[in-house]
């Protein structure tokens, strides 16, 4: 595996073929554990880059002041302009290889300083759009590949991963230890985050088995295990009938109805994973939709709530929460 393609596949800049090419290497028990390694490494080599995440905007009237000033240096007097300094080794009268006065030599740095900073003013920007975007590209692969693993577990089970209706185990991220305990998601290969985030960034994510899970009840591992298992992605809460009782969640590929998304923040209004305020949709069909946050809930249809405004199961077959790893239905 070449490093660029590595970095290609940090930045989400690599195509649907390369990238698989990547995830089947990261998967693999010999050369999976080095690569992802690597991959850690790419990561947080490009964390700095976040701090400049804004567009620049160059204060204004900068080029004409540039220009201004540049002329009044090229028009200047020849009896306010010092000598240039000669290169060392050189004898008097050597004038070939020193050809221009030091005005001339002045002004052409000076141009070509302004050269540069204008590039920077313009070229920043471009950069940082590119960054935002190979995420975006990226975090809709993410969700892309995990429903071929929802949908493969359904086909096999009937029903999609569903906690159970009461007790610790009870947590939205339940279907991310459930996937991996089935081999249908590889334990630490980054599927569940989304670049930059806060748990890619610490490095070392990785998915505990259900057997893991479940050694860990009671202890205060169990409580880190159930807020950071099912990664930045946030998983359906399902719905409860009127008595009460949490109803399996059935794979009806229906368009309209969300399976996941980018997990909430504490607010329950909106997620943090992307600094431009965008947010990845999965939909039981398995297509993938990117909304802004002033479109994330509509009318009565709240992604992160019930119809009750509750972060629980919804009240119904049609109510669709989305729930945060730790979440209880």
């Amino acid at each position: 595996m070449r490093e660029d393609e590595l970095v290609g596949y940090c930045l989400g800049a690599l195509d649907d073929v390369e990238s698989r090419r990547v995830e089947v290497a990261l998967a693999d028990p010999v050369q999976g554990p080095a690569l992802r390694k690597s991959i850690d490494t790419i990561r947080r080599a490009l964390h700095p880059l976040e701090a400049d995440r804004g567009h620049l905007s160059a204060p204004s009237g900068l080029a004409s002041r540039t220009l201004s000033f540049v002329t009044a240096q090229a028009s200047a007097p020849p009896s306010v302009v010092r000598p240039a300094p000669r290169p060392v080794g050189e004898r008097p009268g050597d004038e070939a290889g020193w050809q221009g006065s030091s005005t001339r030599r002045w002004v052409d740095r000076a141009i070509l300083a302004a050269s540069a900073l204008a590039a920077c003013v313009l070229v920043a920007p471009l950069l940082l759009e590119s960054i935002a975007d190979a995420r975006s590209r990226r975090t809709q692969r993410n969700l892309q590949s995990l429903a071929g693993s929802l949908h493969g577990y359904a086909e096999s089970h009937r029903t999609l991963p569903t906690p159970p209706g009461e007790g610790p185990l009870s947590r939205a991220g339940l279907y991310a230890p459930t996937l991996v305990s089935e081999h249908r998601l590889v334990a630490d290969d980054g599927m569940l985050l989304v670049p930059d985030s806060e748990h890619a960034e610490r490095g070392g994510f990785r998915v505990p088995t259900l057997e893991e899970l479940r050694d860990a009840v009671g202890t205060p591992r169990f409580e880190e295990l159930v807020r950071s298992m099912g990664g930045d992605f946030g998983y359906t809460l399902g719905h409860r009938e009127e008595s009460g009782r949490l109803q399996p969640i059935l794979d009806r590929r229906r368009a309209h109805h969300p399976l996941m998304a980018d997990a909430p923040d504490e607010s329950g209004e909106r997620s943090g994973n992307h600094p431009e305020g965008l947010h990845f949709i999965l939909f039981e069909d398995g297509h993938v939709e990117r909304v802004t946050t002033d479109a994330l809930h509509g009318g009565d249809d709240h992604l992160y709530r019930n119809h009750a405004g509750e972060i629980r199961a919804g009240r119904d077959a049609d109510d669709a929460v989305i729930g945060d790893s730790h979440h209880q239905p």
